[in-house]
């Protein structure tokens, strides 16, 4: 079953963990969106570089440090998605607690190791 995954912290660079993310995600059959800071395109899928309200957002899945998130914050609890992943490095308990209060699930996770292990 396809989960709509907007990934967040996008870059076309190929040794980027988002970068490998956005691929695999595809190549599960994952519909996806991106986001990143610089325009782009990575297996067919466009970087977005200005915020879109995307429609049946399932799973946002972040590879930003927590002091970038911050300013995302509204943003993704704007487009309700089913959960977050903290992927390593993205770990935020201050974001944790956000989400929770807003009955919004989040994991702490690799995408790249759940897809492998058909736990996404």
């Amino acid at each position: 079953m396809s989960k709509k995954t907007l990934v967040i912290g996008a870059s076309t660079k190929p040794e980027r963990y988002s970068n490998m993310a956005i691929k695999k995600l595809n190549n599960y059959k994952h519909e996806t969106v991106a986001f990143g800071l610089r325009e782009g395109v990575v297996n067919g899928i466009v970087i977005d570089t200005e915020l879109k309200q995307y429609n049946n957002i399932d799973t946002v899945t972040l590879y930003l440090n927590p002091k970038r998130q911050e300013q995302y914050y509204n943003y993704i609890l704007s487009l309700q998605p089913r959960r977050v992943i903290f992927n390593p490095g993205t770990e935020n308990p201050e974001f944790y607690s956000i989400l929770r209060d807003n009955n919004i699930e989040f994991e702490v996770a690799c995408t790249l190791v759940m897809l492998s292990t058909n736990q996404y």
